[in-house]
């Protein structure tokens, strides 16, 4: 008990508005037993006075896990269900033009259970005035935050606004209040920022490489027995599957496209045809839209479904893809964003994979790319293996809500 309490405390489960999902919570709860049964069973190896089974140490760390995961969803879905009424809410602002200010707002708004309430914006604000008040001038902002009882302040500052932050912060010197940086650039938003020493220099290091040597090994094995086990597991859904698109689309089972992978390398990628045969013969390359007239009747299902993507462990077995990573891209599509968009071509330091850290946040089909592309290279920046299990967990949550599918 008391190598696990130490351990949670260490992960953050105990801090308050930590604001943590389901699968968050269930994963540090997995992560923080294991820690603390190998710990114990460290101990318990040098311990020669009795001898502990291992099925006994099986026992603990499955129940442990499933009592410990079930208690804390019961108390996060009674948090979120008290938010939901209006109680126990954190009171928050915005201060700040950039557009990231309206995307975080939406954010907060739809997602009532997070336990903040944006009351309104301090300073004028071009993307937000038709959505939130205006609670004053920023060059009062310790006098709005004392009077409208603010504990929490985004700021999202454009490039033009950049040098007020250390005003803001000097404003509210000796305030109870917690200050979340909305960064003004993609650049800025998905680096992933540690402070180091060199021999007694401080030195901010903002890029590194993807994953080590032993970790891309390690990913690939886990690719290659992952994918193996369920082509073989899934055979007859795969056949079944291939026998209703040769009976509905007209056209050839698979359908084979060039895409961009790790490093900008190409590959072929395979799906089942959902689209009827020379579907981009008159517009050419071009996005799918929800309710593309393209799209077949037994395609609509398998897209929503997506059961289309599952060739694509194929992929995942030959080397080219990943089971998690940035979604591929066409060539054509590639050379558009890479002018665009900021930082893009990092998306490419990783394999492509099937799903992603933007596919489980709900941005498939036809959404900004923009904002795939600053999940993308969060995942590149920030990739470990048990955040790979997240993906593939939160995956499954996804596909059976079926989330912006087209």
């Amino acid at each position: 008990m008391l190598v696990w309490l130490l351990i949670f405390r260490a992960l953050g489960l105990y801090g308050t508005k930590r604001n943590a999902g389901r699968i968050d919570e269930v994963y540090l709860v997995v992560k923080g037993v294991t820690l603390g049964m190998l710990a114990v069973m460290a101990v318990a190896f040098m311990y020669r006075g009795f001898s502990y089974s291992r099925l006994v140490f099986t026992l603990i760390w499955l129940t442990s896990i499933l009592l410990m995961s079930f208690g804390r969803i019961l108390l996060l879905g009674l948090e979120r269900s008290i938010h939901r009424r209006g109680s126990g809410l954190v009171r928050a602002a915005i201060t700040g033009s950039s557009d990231w200010g309206r995307s975080l707002y939406e954010k907060v708004h739809h997602h009532q259970g997070l336990g903040i309430q944006i009351v309104g914006c301090i300073g004028r604000n071009s993307v937000l005035e038709d959505r939130l008040p205006v609670l004053g001038e920023t060059q009062d902002i310790g006098k709005i935050v004392r009077r409208e009882d603010i504990s929490v302040l985004f700021l999202a500052l454009d490039e033009t606004e950049t040098s007020q932050l250390l005003f803001l912060i000097t404003e509210c010197s000796g305030l109870n209040v917690k200050f979340y940086l909305v960064p003004n650039a993609l650049e800025m938003m998905t680096s992933n920022i540690r402070l180091e020493e060199l021999e007694g220099i401080p030195v901010l290091k903002i890029k590194d490489v993807a994953m080590s040597s032993w970790n891309y090994v390690f990913k690939r094995l886990f690719d290659v027995a992952v994918s193996s086990v369920v082509l073989v597991f899934l055979l007859p859904v795969l056949g079944a599957v291939a026998l209703v698109v040769a009976l509905g689309s007209g056209g050839g089972i698979i359908y084979r496209q060039r895409r961009v992978g790790i490093d900008g390398h190409e590959f072929e990628l395979v799906k089942f045809r959902t689209m009827r045969v020379d579907a981009e013969k008159e517009t050419g390359p071009v996005w799918a839209v929800r309710g593309d007239p393209r799209v077949t009747r037994i395609g609509r299902f398998l897209r929503r479904s997506s059961l289309d993507e599952l060739p694509q462990l194929w992929n995942v077995l030959k080397g080219d893809m990943s089971l998690v990573g940035p979604r591929p891209e066409r060539p054509h599509f590639v050379q558009q964003f890479r002018v665009r968009i900021p930082k893009y071509l990092e998306r490419h330091r990783v394999k492509s994979g099937i799903t992603g850290w933007a596919q489980v946040h709900g941005l498939r089909g036809n959404v900004p790319i923009e904002e795939r592309t600053r999940y993308d290279l969060y995942y590149v920046e920030n990739w470990s293996f048990l955040m790979d299990i997240k993906i593939l967990l939160m995956t499954v949550l996804v596909v059976f809500k079926g989330q912006n599918a087209c």
